[in-house]
C-alpha cells in the first residue's frame, strides 16, 4: 500500500502536561503511554495499544475484564465512568489499596 503511513501503535503527540516515561496522558479523545519523558507542550512518542501497569485509584476493585477509564485530573486509571475517558480493560482484577492496575489499552478512539 502506498498510502500507509505507520502501524499506529506508537504515535507522535503533543503532551498536554509533563508526562513521565511510562505514564499515561489524555490528548483530546486519545490516550497513550509515554515512551520517554515528554515536557508540557513538547511532542513525544506515545504507545496507544498494548498492556501496561498504570497508576490506579487505590479504592477501586475492578474485576478482570472490567472497563478501565483515565481520570485526567488525578492522572490515573480508574473503574469510574463519570466524565473519564475509556481507555481499555483491566487485564487483572485489582484489590482495594493496590495503586497499580494492569490495563490492556483498546487502541481505538
Amino acid at each position: 500500500m502506498q498510502n500507509a503511513v505507520q502501524s499506529g501503535d506508537v504515535v507522535t503527540l503533543t503532551a498536554p502536561y509533563d508526562v513521565a516515561s511510562g505514564a499515561g496522558a489524555k490528548v483530546g479523545a486519545m490516550f497513550g503511554v509515554a515512551v520517554k519523558t515528554v515536557a508540557n507542550g513538547a511532542q513525544g512518542e506515545f504507545v496507544v495499544a498494548g498492556v501496561f501497569d498504570l497508576k490506579a485509584a487505590s479504592a477501586d476493585t475492578p474485576a478482570q475484564g472490567a472497563a478501565a477509564y483515565w481520570d485526567d485530573t488525578a492522572k490515573q486509571v480508574t473503574a469510574t465512568v463519570g466524565t473519564n475517558l475509556k481507555i481499555g480493560v483491566f487485564l487483572v482484577a485489582k484489590g482495594a489499596g493496590e495503586t497499580t492496575g494492569r490495563v490492556r489499552l483498546n487502541g481505538a478512539f
